[in-house]
C-alpha cells in the first residue's frame, strides 16, 4: 500500500495540504475537532481539499470500489495506481458527459460535460485523450483503463468515425474533439491504454451509475 506522502488539514490552525506529518501536526495538535487525513499523491490531496472532510469519514465516506479478485489467470487484475475513464449519455446522441477517476480510491481527477449533444463514443475517445494529457504534464506512467473498444479503435487510429454531423448545438464538443486529435498527432505517450474487462472485474469505477 503506497505511503501517505500528503496530508489534508479541513479543519485546523491552518487549513491546508501539508508535505509531511510533521507539519500538518502542528496544525491538528490541541485543536478540538480538527478534521484531517493523509493521501498518497498530491492529485487525491488536492480533490479532497476541494471536497467536504464528511465524504471522508464516517457514513459519509468517500466510497471506495471494492477490491477485485480475479480467477482467470489470463486475465488478472487491475493495476491499482491507474485512472480510469467513462461517459454517460442521457440519450445517443444526448446531453453527453466524462470524466477520469483514481482507479483505487475511485476520487474524481477530471470531469467534463453537460454537453448539450453528444455520443458515448466520442466521450469515450475524449476522456482517455484528457486521461493521457493529464497523466503526461505530471510525468506520470500509469495506465489507463477504458471500457469502450470504439474509442481503443479511435486512439490507434488517431482519427474519429461517427456519424452524428457537426452543427451549432455540438460545436464545443467537436472543437474538443479537434484539439484531442492535434494533441494526439503531437505528442507521444508511454501510458498503456487497456480495455476494461466488465466481464470479469464488474462496471469500471468511472462509471456514473445510471444504468
Amino acid at each position: 500500500m503506497p505511503k501517505n506522502k500528503f496530508y489534508v488539514v479541513w479543519l485546523g490552525r491552518k487549513p491546508g495540504i501539508y508535505t509531511s506529518w510533521e507539519d500538518c501536526r502542528k496544525q491538528v495538535e490541541g485543536v478540538e475537532g480538527a478534521k484531517f487525513k493523509g493521501f498518497p499523491t498530491k492529485d487525491l490531496a488536492e480533490v479532497a481539499a476541494r471536497d467536504s472532510y464528511e465524504r471522508y469519514f464516517n457514513k459519509g465516506e468517500l466510497s471506495t470500489p471494492k477490491k477485485i479478485v480475479c480467477s482467470n489467470p489470463l486475465i488478472g487484475e487491475p493495476v491499482d495506481d491507474s485512472i480510469c475513464v467513462d461517459a454517460a449519455c442521457q440519450g445517443n446522441p444526448g446531453i453527453l458527459e466524462y470524466r477520469g477517476v483514481d482507479t483505487k480510491s475511485g476520487a474524481e481527477l477530471f470531469r467534463q460535460g453537460p454537453f448539450p449533444e453528444g455520443t458515448v463514443n466520442l466521450g469515450e475517445f475524449l476522456a482517455i485523450v484528457h486521461a493521457l494529457a493529464y497523466l503526461k504534464q505530471r510525468e506520470s506512467d500509469w495506465p489507463i483503463y477504458t471500457d469502450s473498444r470504439t474509442a481503443l479503435t479511435w486512439l490507434r487510429n488517431k482519427k474519429i468515425k461517427t456519424n452524428m454531423e457537426r452543427s451549432a448545438s455540438n460545436e464545443k464538443l467537436f472543437s474538443l474533439v479537434d484539439r484531442a486529435l492535434t494533441w494526439l498527432h503531437e505528442n507521444s505517450w508511454k501510458n498503456p491504454v487497456i480495455k476494461w474487462e466488465t466481464q470479469y472485474w464488474g462496471e469500471i469505477p468511472a462509471d456514473f451509475g445510471r444504468k
